[in-house]
């Protein structure tokens, strides 16, 4: 039983399970399949696909990441942004809503499942890190306004051929103004006025499935399909049979690309979701058994013939404050919505498409994040070019093209804030022993002779050549004093590689040639060791390591004294402060920094 609670989370949260939590488990389930059935044919249709395909996908994704995922509330499902993918993958290889075009939406989920699975097997969790928060905002963003003016089509009733790419939208728009069907926008505008209406002052209610109801019954009454009305019409009963999707060379080629990019962002939307409920339920969570977990979820609803599915964060706060303890909600969830895709999918056949687009478009106005940008505009202004470059690409080039331009730029701005890390003048803080940055505290004095500098970053081969350009443009600037000791504040470097230290050993060559000492200061143990081994500390020599600025600094001052009388400094100076100089290398080769 303890292998199957290992293999299984579920089994391991239902330790001292009983009927009251049961019962909590079974109204969160409850009410979130009340809000799923609506959502799923809502976000199908965003993908392209017909209505009980989003059915579909909310069965047995949801059985399998139940048993599988660590966290015991989060809602698993189809939502907006991996919709807006599926369908800009599948739009440009066959038609709209045919068979080819379900088959390609069941390879596709199928794929991004493996993707997980084999990022979660190998433990590659991390590589979500590379997604930032600006440019995961930046992508939300655009991706609103693709998906919210992708939906006029169904608010208006009208052909966009650039709708669901978001280009041009407005101007299909006037172009078709004459052939707008009045009734579908008036059934558009009151779902969204009662969905916003509720949200706010109802927000227990089940706005969408009130919604859905309230107008399938007034066009069944009032028989305004035959006015013009977009209808779902008759969706397919019962449940599909399992089967994998069909594989093909050509087709895994042109899709592998937006399954990779569905397996990052999914994981990336699930994750963060989940780690909010689990902090607020105070239990762990394990990256990169979500990942396996909702590998599964996808390879489930491949083979169930639904699509593409993650975590959503609305469902997940119902399913929250509904009561969800467990897992067994999920399965709560699942039962209902296969009761529903067997018996009661005639109930939807007068559900008008309008309806399900206004259910779109309140769910993504939420993901449209001008807060964001104020407080990058306030907090970090290179982060808010990263939110604009997204934005602007997604909007401009497409949803992939959007998010591979964002990660890029991001990456590429690592890469240089890495290659060219802060560093730092170092003066003494009047009445002192403290050093600071010269530029930041005008008081700081600077020592005549010496050189203090920190860097604030690893020392490795991507920014040795870095170092090497700020200390000979420091000490061209400092050539008329007469600079005879560098001092480097080693605090900040936390690791040092090979070409690290054999770049701190052309600098002591260097300096020596130019009869300019090397100190370091601060030098932590894990570096030092680097250092021995590349016999960069018998050369420079253990008199030349510190365990602090001061002392360093101290050191370095009577040097330059020393050679500015002509000579180097011996026993005969005057000798350095108590807190100053530590010329005990074996104090030095102990110590942890």
């Amino acid at each position: 039983m303890e292998r199957l609670r290992q293999i299984l989370p579920l089994f391991a949260s239902l330790r001292g399970y009983d009927r009251g939590a049961f019962g909590s488990d079974a109204m969160a389930g409850l009410t979130t399949a009340i809000m799923l059935v609506p959502q799923a044919m809502a976000y199908a249709m965003l993908a392209g696909l017909p209505p009980e395909v989003g059915l579909y996908a909310s069965m047995l994704p949801l059985v399998a990441y139940a048993l599988l995922g660590t966290s015991r509330q989060l809602a698993v499902g189809p939502v907006a942004m991996d919709s807006l993918l599926v369908a800009s993958a599948i739009a440009p290889l066959a038609a709209t809503g045919n068979a080819e075009y379900i088959a390609l939406a069941l390879l596709l989920a199928f794929m991004t499942g493996l993707a997980q699975i084999g990022m979660g097997v190998f433990r590659l969790g991390f590589l979500v890190n590379f997604l930032s928060q600006p440019v995961v905002s930046g992508f939300t963003s655009a991706a609103a306004l693709i998906i919210g003016l992708g939906q006029l089509k169904h608010l208006l009733a009208v052909d966009l051929f650039a709708g669901s790419a978001g280009h041009g939208v407005l101007d299909d728009v006037l172009a078709q103004l004459q052939h707008v069907n009045l009734p579908t926008v008036v059934i558009g505008a009151a779902s969204i006025a009662t969905l916003v209406a509720l949200k706010r002052w109802a927000p227990r209610v089940p706005r969408a499935l009130v919604v859905v109801a309230v107008a399938s019954l007034a066009v069944w009454a009032l028989d305004l399909h035959s006015a013009g009305v977009p209808i779902v019409g008759e969706l397919e009963a019962g449940l599909p049979p399992l089967a994998l999707p069909a594989l093909d060379a050509a087709r895994v080629e042109a899709l592998l690309p937006t399954a990779l990019t569905l397996a990052l962002i999914a994981f990336m939307e699930a994750f963060s979701v989940a780690r909010v409920f689990a902090r607020q339920n105070r239990y762990d969570l394990d990256a990169n058994r979500e990942l396996i977990a909702l590998g599964a979820a996808n390879v489930a609803a491949s083979v169930s013939g639904g699509y593409s599915v993650t975590g959503g964060f609305s469902r997940t706060a119902v399913n929250a404050q509904a009561g969800a303890k467990t897992g067994v909600a999920a399965l709560v969830t699942a039962s209902i919505i296969a009761v529903t895709a067997l018996f009661l999918t005639p109930l939807f056949n007068y559900l008008p498409k309008a309806v399900l687009a206004a259910i779109i478009v309140t769910a993504v106005l939420g993901l449209i994040e001008v807060g964001e940008v104020r407080r990058l505009w306030r907090v970090k202004r290179s982060d808010l070019v990263f939110l604009v470059v997204t934005f602007a690409a997604t909007l401009g080039l497409g949803i992939q093209q959007g998010i591979l331009i964002g990660v890029a730029t991001s990456i590429g701005w690592l890469v240089i804030k890495t290659t060219r890390p802060h560093t730092a003048v170092l003066g003494r803080l009047p009445q002192t022993t403290y050093y600071r940055n010269v530029k930041n505290h005008p008081s700081a004095e600077r020592t005549p002779g010496v050189l203090a500098l920190r860097m604030d970053a690893r020392l490795y081969f991507g920014n040795v050549a870095h170092l090497k350009r700020i200390l000979t443009s420091e000490l061209g600037a400092d050539a008329a004093d007469g600079c005879k000791a560098v001092v480097v504040d080693a605090s900040s470097i936390n690791d040092l590689d090979s070409s690290g230290a054999t770049a701190l050993e052309d600098l002591r060559a260097d300096l020596e040639a130019q009869g300019v000492t090397l100190l370091l200061a601060n030098v932590k143990h894990p570096v030092r060791q680097v250092m021995q081994r590349a016999g960069f500390c018998d050369r420079l020599g253990a008199d030349h390591f510190f365990e602090d600025v001061h002392a360093a600094v101290t050191h370095a001052g009577d040097i330059a004294r020393a050679c500015h009388a002509g000579r180097a400094p011996g026993p005969g100076d005057p000798p350095a402060p108590a807190s100053g100089r530590q010329p005990a290398s074996s104090r030095l080769m102990e110590s942890v920094k």
